[in-house]
């Protein structure tokens, strides 16, 4: 159901999900006034625990007790596997959607920004974005009945990533009623620093997984697939996924990400878009400016016209973004990098 042509967006800003502020209402409204291109709904990680970027997708899985005291999800020890998976499979086989919805409990500011975008007056923006934690990191952080990650049980991985994909769609397709299209990003901050002793999982894995939920939303929805990674890792590994956008903190790993010319420019000129994560959301020191990020901009710009890449496909093919997402940032902190994003976009266009 994917739209031939990719849209232009030519420095379009959004936001990445995690939010330091504690007011529903009025954090949608900020997020609705300083990316009002394509608003995001927040994740309120310091309201709540089940707003952690790992439960927060954890109802309707199979096997999953939330630990909330500790922020953690494992696989519940007096669960019947055998029995929960088949009804799970069922389920998912049958796209029930309905029974993988996200609950107000466990995202508020998602349920509060459709119904504040719902209710205006001047129709919808033209994008809307969600996210979703990706397989890869989700199964990374839930132990098993003996200790282990998830992710490196075959049987409950695939179960897991099934499961956050049809959660996703479930997500898809409520964002679809209050924007012109959706985008969705999935979340794999695991894969930060990925081929270290800390990453073991194999490539294949990663792909294959990352894949499914990509081409499972493509094969159904007609939204934009995104990947959103703040750190370094093997970004060839994240194209051959099939992304639509891939997401990178070009504030602190620009010079990595742009090791991959041919990969880079194969993508965009196959319909690809590059969100630069630009604006920093750690270690702010107050110096950060419009201008000075527009100079570090200008010069990934500028690496992508030396591979031949014409400047004005480089801008539509373009989206600004924090470099992650602002939960560890105070408040304050957190207004000031949405404001930035805004006024560089903002210049972006002008210019």
């Amino acid at each position: 159901m994917t739209s031939d042509a990719p849209p232009h967006f030519d420095f379009m800003a959004t936001g990445i999900g995690s939010v330091p502020f504690l007011d529903i209402e009025d954090t949608c409204r900020l997020i609705l006034k300083y990316v009002p291109e394509a608003p995001c709904w927040p994740q309120f990680v310091k309201c709540n625990a089940l707003e952690d970027m790992i439960i927060q997708y954890s109802e309707g899985l199979p096997l999953l007790e939330i630990v909330e005291k500790k922020r953690a999800l494992i696989v519940s020890p007096t669960g019947n596997r055998e029995s929960e998976l088949l009804t799970f499979y069922d389920r998912f086989l049958a796209d029930d959607t309905a029974h993988f919805a996200i609950s107000p409990q466990f995202a508020a500011g998602l349920h509060a920004m459709l119904k504040l975008i719902g209710d205006a007056a001047d129709g919808g923006p033209s994008f809307v974005k969600g996210q979703s934690t990706g397989p890869i990191t989700f199964a990374a952080r839930i132990s098993d009945t003996n200790g282990n990650p998830v992710l490196f049980n075959p049987e409950l991985l695939e179960a897991m990533t099934r499961g956050l994909a049809i959660k996703a769609l479930w997500q898809v397709r409520q964002l679809e009623n209050c924007g012109d299209r959706v985008i969705l990003f999935l979340d794999e901050p695991y894969l930060s620093g990925f081929g270290s002793a800390f990453t073991s999982v194999s490539r294949e894995v990663v792909v294959e997984n990352l894949r499914f939920i990509v081409d499972y939303l493509k094969e159904r929805t007609n939204c934009l697939v995104g990947i959103h990674c703040c750190g370094n890792t093997d970004w060839p590994m994240i194209l051959e996924a099939g992304p639509h956008i891939v997401n990178f903190d070009a504030f602190e790993y620009m010079d990595f990400f742009l090791l991959y010319p041919r990969e880079i420019r194969q993508f965009i000129e196959n319909g690809g878009t590059i969100a630069w994560g630009i604006v920093p959301t750690s270690g702010m020191t107050g110096e950060a400016s419009v201008d000075n990020l527009r100079s570090k901009l200008d010069a990934g710009i500028g690496r992508l016209a030396d591979w031949g890449i014409d400047p004005r496909l480089a801008s539509q093919r373009s989206i600004l973004t924090t470099s992650c997402g602002m939960g560890s940032m105070t408040p304050a902190e957190a207004e000031n990098a949405f404001s930035l994003l805004s006024r560089l976009s903002n210049k972006m266009k002008d210019d």
